[in-house]
């Protein structure tokens, strides 16, 4: 099948190797963050994506084994942190999100988000309780690693390359200073089509990830930053998140990243 066919969701052969050298993520991880309440999940959770999809990651060894870092995902369908919490997991670390915070309300579902450490952000403002990157910060500078989606929300790029990025993971690196890692994945929307609630579930599905070198913050640490050096900044994150993807699937990006604004699109909620 071609890189266009799985563009749009057609279906994969799992037995054909597509990017070579890879690891695959097996069914176990290791590491020493990982609490009773993740195990717990993970040991129900982990199986059951495994009959779905396999993932395999290069670059696997660009991913901190310790310490704080900011990992920062495309993002094209609605199952990709199951995804990212997947991969992360298995390569020893715990998969901690800057989450929406409607999904903290839901009930049972919402007290083990908390319990796990998820952090909830409102859409356009910050947490009841407190400004999510200053949550963030807290998880950071403990030591451990926090997801944020760059994008926002899922892309709006009808090709689901990355779009236009918001500025919160370069906020959260730099005034935490720690090291912001790019990651992008490829094959969700073959288990999940973009705003489906529908799992795709034969045959097993692939899907590839590459982790990237950290993103050099270097030039806007230490000095004080305006909107224009954030936005400068993310440009960036978003460059190296989509050369990345571009590897993955071995078709060039759009010239420019997707900009919901001049499409006159809004940022939240379906637009198909």
């Amino acid at each position: 099948m071609s890189d266009a066919a799985r563009a749009h969701g057609g279906p994969a052969d799992p037995d054909v190797p597509v990017v070579q050298p890879a690891r695959r993520v097996g069914r176990f991880g290791r590491g020493k963050e990982k609490s009773a309440v993740f195990r717990a999940v993970a040991a129900v959770g982990a199986p059951l994506f495994d009959r779905l999809a396999v993932i395999e990651v290069r670059g696997a060894e660009k991913l901190p084994n310790e310490g704080a870092f900011v990992l920062a995902p495309n993002h094209c369908t609605n199952i990709d942190p199951v995804v990212v919490a997947r991969l992360l997991w298995t390569l020893g670390r715990v998969p901690r999100f800057l989450a929406k915070a409607s999904l903290f309300r839901v009930p049972v579902f919402g007290s083990l988000m908390r319990a796990m450490g998820h952090v909830p952000v409102e859409r356009g403002g910050p947490t009841h309780a407190s400004d999510p990157l200053a949550a963030g910060r807290a998880l950071a500078t403990s030591g451990g690693g926090v997801i944020i989606y760059p994008e926002g929300t899922l892309t709006r790029d009808p090709d689901l390359w990355p779009m236009k990025g918001k500025s919160g993971a370069v906020r959260l690196a730099i005034e935490a200073g720690v090291p912001l890692v790019p990651m992008a994945h490829w094959g969700s929307q073959q288990v999940m089509g973009r705003y489906s609630s529908k799992l795709s579930l034969f045959p097993r599905k692939r899907i590839l990830a590459a982790i990237g070198d950290p993103v050099d913050l270097s030039p806007w640490r230490g000095r004080p930053l305006d909107q224009a050096a954030y936005a400068e900044a993310t440009a960036l994150v978003m460059r190296r998140v989509t050369e990345l993807l571009a590897e993955l699937r071995d078709e060039s990006p759009p010239a420019e990243p997707w900009d919901p604004h001049a499409k006159d699109q809004k940022e939240t909620g379906r637009f198909e």
